[in-house]
């Protein structure tokens, strides 16, 4: 199974609840919102701590370090029958001047042989818990259901 490790910052608003969250790069995505964003994540190997790939990872992703926060686990999700995500949670303001992602070689159009380099986030910010639902790849949104009961959900006046 491929594992990665992802961290989902969040800030509480007048209108309850923000996440951050990326949208994916590369021509597949490139004309998608809905369903084509994600949480800043990454593989990592066995025997790698968690915590720091997903902390490397966001680096990679946003070109910017994660904010200086107390991460804590909201678990490990199933995105495919061959692809799980652990993703960690904290509360923390993140205003980066610019997303610099890192990048990936593809050949488009398929069959072309011309092999570009496309970031893996071309954009990312805030968005409401609600609004975030479905801009997520669907596989994600479990994610954002596990932030709500760690924080108490909208009862707790989120």
């Amino acid at each position: 199974m491929i594992t990665s490790a992802g961290i989902l910052l969040y800030r509480r608003s007048g209108a309850g609840l923000d996440v951050w969250i990326g949208h994916m790069g590369g021509p597949f995505w490139a004309r998608k919102d809905t369903h084509a964003w994600s949480i800043p994540k990454g593989e990592y190997l066995e025997g790698e701590e968690p915590l720091a790939a997903a902390l490397r990872e966001f680096g990679e992703e946003m070109g910017s370090p994660a904010p200086d926060a107390e991460y804590s686990l909201l678990g490990t999700f199933r995105q495919s029958s061959k692809k799980s995500i652990t993703v960690f949670a904290a509360e923390a303001g993140f205003a980066p001047d610019r997303i610099y992602s890192n990048t990936f070689a593809l050949e488009w159009p398929p069959g072309s042989g011309k092999v570009r380099e496309y970031p893996e986030i071309d954009d990312a910010g805030w968005f409401p818990e609600s609004v975030a639902r479905t801009k997520l790849v669907k596989g994600q949104v479990q994610v954002l259901d596990a932030l709500m009961r760690s924080l108490g959900g909208p009862a707790a006046g989120i």
